[in-house]
Order: structure tokens, then C-alpha cells, then sequence
């Protein structure tokens, strides 16, 4: 994935956050990489369930129950 959606700096946040010490510049990109994947598809099915439902707009519960599964 080439555009950057989310910024390298959050990554490192996040990582910060759950304990490490240091993180290296490919380690944030890779972690950028997987998440920003695993967010398009919850997206996808996310946009299906609300166009089932007949409704244009995505809704949070569409993404509560995308990402379950």
C-alpha cells in the first residue's frame, strides 16, 4: 500500500504504548501496512451490511459487527 493513510508517529505511539522501549522506522511501517489492511476490510463488509440494510450511511454497529467477524 503506497498512500499513507495513517501517519508513521501513531504507529509508534501505539507500540510505546504496549511496552516497547524502542521501535524501528520498519517496524511502524509494517505495522502501518497490517493495519490499515485489516481497517479496509472491516470497511468493506462494514459498507455491505449498511447497503443491506438499505441505508447509505455507515454507522458504528456496522463496523462493531463487521470487525466480529
Amino acid at each position: 500500500m503506497s498512500t499513507r493513510i495513517l501517519p508513521l508517529a501513531a504507529m509508534e505511539k501505539i507500540m510505546k504504548q504496549s511496552g516497547a522501549d524502542r521501535v524501528s522506522d520498519k517496524a511502524k511501517v509494517a505495522l502501518k501496512n497490517v493495519v490499515e489492511e485489516i481497517a479496509e476490510e472491516i470497511a468493506g463488509k462494514a459498507i455491505q451490511l449498511a447497503s443491506h440494510a438499505g441505508r447509505k450511511t455507515v454507522k458504528a454497529r456496522d463496523i462493531k459487527l463487521a470487525a466480529k467477524s
